[in-house]
């Protein structure tokens, strides 16, 4: 089987990505190494940039997010007690982002790859990709029992930090750097309605804390714990108890969150990572198979969007002019965009979370920063600009 563009990885950079070159007539196929119930179910991001939604949109994606998705105008910081609120809007010429879980975009861009699309291949694990450097690269898999292969034209790998791809960039060439965390997150899905109408971060000496949400009835809550942790040491009133001591106000001792059924409990270790080039041969990596952010910044999911976005129209002006140059250029694109986003990662990440080791002058700087945010204009939109996220051509 031969095809343009073989897409490894059925998360939603893949599954957008496909969907884009079907917009504009290119042939591709997509093989993911989970069964669609997974896939559909697989919990991860759940705050998408105006670009994002704008190309979801776009995509003919995008009824049930603006049926079911909730816009948020802005985000609230809370230290030392005090409570800060960023207007997205107000700071960056009218973005805002969108509450809507990776599992719901997954759902959609799949309805519509399987009703509209070409192949997409639920259980093929992908055992090598071979040839970048030829003119038609070899995909190998497994589907139904079956050793399968498939040429391409061009190969794209959105399959994440331990996928295949990533070794198809020789070492000699492939430079990874890369950042760990001391910490991880411990998270919960809850059916409690959610205590704000915008989401929540808070700084305190006891660690991080963060208050989302996954709908008007489902709230998404985070807190900072050592790496390690075993979810089953922090039961359900634990967590409950923690949260409300690290998001509580002066002004307002008796704030308390709702609380209700825990449905879900996991943790999540935190670190950085970027794989350059981004492109090798006829090889293009994208999303988590070139980088990852810690979820401070709400970046994953975007960044992966904002890749195949740009690696679509590559494609498409290919298809359309015989030329290569942004083919040839996607590296550099996405990499400028990259490290601007595991910049402010970074950022977000080391000014809000309490290191174990950090001094009372380590946590003095936290909390000056943040009074800078909370007291000038410029430093909130410096913020707001890069959570509701960067222009794709900046």
């Amino acid at each position: 089987m031969h095809t343009t563009v073989g897409i490894i990885g059925g998360g939603p950079s893949g599954l957008l990505l496909a969907r884009l070159l079907h917009q504009a007539g290119i042939d591709s196929v997509v093989l993911e190494s989970r069964d669609r119930d997974y896939v559909e179910r697989r919990q991860r991001a759940g705050i998408l940039e105006q670009a994002t939604v704008d190309a979801l949109r776009a995509a003919g994606a995008g009824a049930r997010l603006d049926a079911e998705g909730l816009p948020h105008d802005g985000v609230e910081l809370r230290h030392d007690g005090r409570a800060t609120r960023i207007d997205f809007p107000a700071l960056t010429g009218g973005r805002r982002v969108w509450v809507y879980a990776q599992t719901e975009v997954v759902k959609d861009l799949v309805a519509l790859q399987l009703a509209e699309g070409g192949p997409l291949h639920f259980e093929a694990e992908v055992t090598a990709v071979e040839g970048a450097d030829a003119d038609r690269p070899l995909i190998r898999y497994t589907h139904e029992g079956r050793e399968k292969t498939l040429t391409c034209d061009y190969v794209v790998g959105c399959d994440g930090y331990h996928g295949v791809t990533r070794h198809a960039v020789p070492e000699r060439v492939r430079r990874t750097f890369e950042r760990t965390y001391p910490y991880s997150w411990l998270g919960i899905l809850a059916e409690a309605p959610p205590v704000y109408d915008e989401l929540i971060y808070a700084h305190s000496e006891r660690g991080f804390a963060l208050a989302s949400m996954r709908s008007p009835s489902v709230s998404r809550l985070y807190l900072q714990v050592p790496n390690g942790t075993d979810p089953a040491d922090w039961p359900d009133e634990r967590v409950w108890d923690e949260l409300d001591a690290r998001l509580s106000l002066t002004a307002d001792p008796g704030w308390r969150l709702t609380r209700g059924t825990v449905t879900q409990k996991s943790v999540l270790p935190m670190r950085s990572s970027v794989t350059e080039p981004m492109r090798h041969g006829r090889v293009f990596l994208a999303g988590d198979a070139a980088h990852i952010v810690p979820p401070t910044g709400a970046k994953g999911l975007n960044l992966a969007a904002a890749d195949v976005i740009v690696l679509a129209r590559a494609f498409a002006h290919h298809a359309k002019t015989g030329s290569t140059e942004l083919l040839d250029a996607y590296s550099d694109t996405c990499l400028r965009r990259v490290w601007r986003a595991e910049h402010f990662s970074y950022f977000m990440t080391t000014t809000l979370h309490a290191d174990s080791d950090q001094s009372s002058f380590d946590t003095r700087l936290q909390q000056s920063q943040l009074d800078r945010i909370a007291g000038s204009p410029h430093a909130a939109a410096e913020l707001a600009e890069n959570y509701t996220g960067l222009p794709l051509d900046a």
